[in-house]
Order: structure tokens, then sequence, then C-alpha cells
């Protein structure tokens, strides 16, 4: 997946945007911006990806993504078929750190909407949110001016208190992602991201950045706090969790599919990353 930047800074006379998404599919890039974005999932399901995060997404799903985080929802096959009949559809609310001011966040009663804001650079799912914080998201689309702001920041202070939220992209991905502005670098993480499951190899991915394979290996674990097989692993654990909620193949398939070339290696690497085994992580997300 080729990286874009994509310019979302609409911000003329307003301090933040909210605009409904409505669509046969989302937008197949993978791309990033630096605005945060506060995403609720009105309908259709799919492949979510933000940083090295890979999981399935469901309507009713509410993300917060930080600033020059890449992301992506991919919708399933079916909404690429003329045949059928769906609709993607979502509230995007877009808005910079400094929305309201470089000081405003900084004062004492918003401690913990700048927390908010902060955690925010790994990307959040926030689980089990009433039905009416929903509405209230969605409203936002119906009031304009003060109102409007007011509105919003009681939303950000409904979703700073939640208790029950899943922090998405990883530690070593963020630190590999911020720390570089290399184009080898990058031109690695998209080959890897267009590569991982099939056979890919240290020396390949090191000719891609223009080093040795040892230099590579130093480097990239240095970077990502990570072996570079590790971290292809946990791509492809990642990936292969997409397939087994989806419930297309059995797990001997989604293992080959991976890029994993036998199915005890898959196993092990899979309990080592997720803490179930396939089947106990079927079994964990209701679907066995």
């Amino acid at each position: 997946m080729k990286l874009h930047f994509l310019d979302r800074s609409s911000l003329k006379d307003h301090s933040f945007t909210v605009k409904r998404n409505r669509y046969p599919y989302f937008l197949r890039v993978w791309h990033y911006h630096p605005e945060l974005e506060l995403v609720l999932v009105a309908q259709s399901t799919g492949t979510r990806f933000i940083g090295d995060s890979i999981e399935r997404f469901k309507e009713g799903e509410v993300v917060l993504i930080g600033e020059n985080l890449p992301h992506m929802w991919l919708n399933d096959d079916a909404y690429f078929s003329e045949s059928e009949d769906l609709i993607a559809e979502a509230i995007g609310i877009h808005f910079k750190k400094e929305f309201l001011g470089s000081g405003f966040l900084g004062v004492p009663e918003l401690k913990h909407i700048r927390d908010l804001v902060e955690k925010s650079k790994y990307g959040l799912k926030f689980n089990n949110l009433s039905a009416e914080t929903l509405a209230q998201i969605t409203e936002l689309l119906n009031h304009n001016g003060f109102d409007k702001l007011i509105r919003f920041i009681h939303i950000l202070d409904i979703l700073a208190s939640q208790k029950d939220v899943t922090v998405l992209a990883s530690e070593g991905y963020l630190n590999a992602f911020r720390k570089t502005n290399s184009k080898n670098l990058d031109r690695t993480y998209e080959y890897i991201f267009n590569n991982f499951n099939k056979s890919i190899a240290l020396k390949e991915v090191a000719e891609v950045a223009n080093m040795n394979p040892s230099a590579f290996s130093r480097f990239f674990k240095r970077v990502n706090r990570k072996t570079f097989k590790e971290y292809v692993n946990e791509i492809r654990i990642g990936y292969a969790c997409k397939l087994l909620t989806e419930q297309r193949y059995n797990i001997t398939r989604i293992c080959y599919e991976s890029g994993f070339n036998n199915i005890s290696n898959f196993n092990r690497q899979f309990k080592k990353i997720t803490g179930k085994s396939p089947t106990q992580y079927l079994r964990h997300h209701n679907y066995a």
C-alpha cells in the first residue's frame, strides 16, 4: 500500500469540520494528514488499517486517529460488486490539536481531553459507547457556530472519560514512522505491506532500503524495537485475525494466506502474539 498525504485543511472560518461521507465504498487509499480525525462508521463492514493494526470494523464503531497516523478503511469485497446494493457511510470530524488555541487544552479542567489527544497518536477505538453518544456525534451535522463547538467539546469530554478503549497502533510502528523521513525506509514499509503474505526475505527488503542485510537488520531493530522477522510476523498475525473473523477460510487456509509456510509455526506465532490459539481467538470473539 503506497502511503499518500491527503489535504484535510479546509478549516477556513471553522475550528473543526464535520462531514457525512456516503458512498458505495470508502476511499481505498492508505493515507495520513496533520488533522486528528474522529470517525463514526454509520453503515458498512470491512477491514480497518491504522498504523500496524489490522482489524475488522462494523457499523457503530467510533475511532479517534491522531495527527499524521496512516490509516484506511477497506470495505468487504461485496461493496465493490455491481450486483450488490450496499452503502458505506461514516461521520468524519477533522480538527487540529490546537483547534481552540495553543493554550486552551492546557487548563486543568481539560487535562483529560489533553490526555485523550495525546493518546490518539496510537489510534483509539471506543468500545460499547451508548446509543446517546453515537447520536450526539451524528447530530453535530445539524448544528452551527457556538452551539456546535460546545457540543463537540462535550463529545470529547465523554470520550476522554471512557474506560473501555482499545489502543490500535504499536509503539514500535509509531517510533518507526515518526523518527524518520527516509524515503528508503518509506519504501521498505510499503514493500513489507505489499508482500507480507508471501515469502519475504531479509535480503530482499534490505535491497529495497539500499542497505546490506546486516546493517539493515541492526537499523530496523533499533528503529522498531523488534527484529524484522518479529515485525513481519505481527503484521501476518494481524491479517490472520482479520481472515478468521471473516469466516471464509478454515485455519489451515488462513495460515498460508497470511504468509506462513507451516501450520505449527503459524499456531506458535499466533499464540505468542495474541495470547490465544486461533480456535480460542474465534471462541473469544463469539465466532466458534
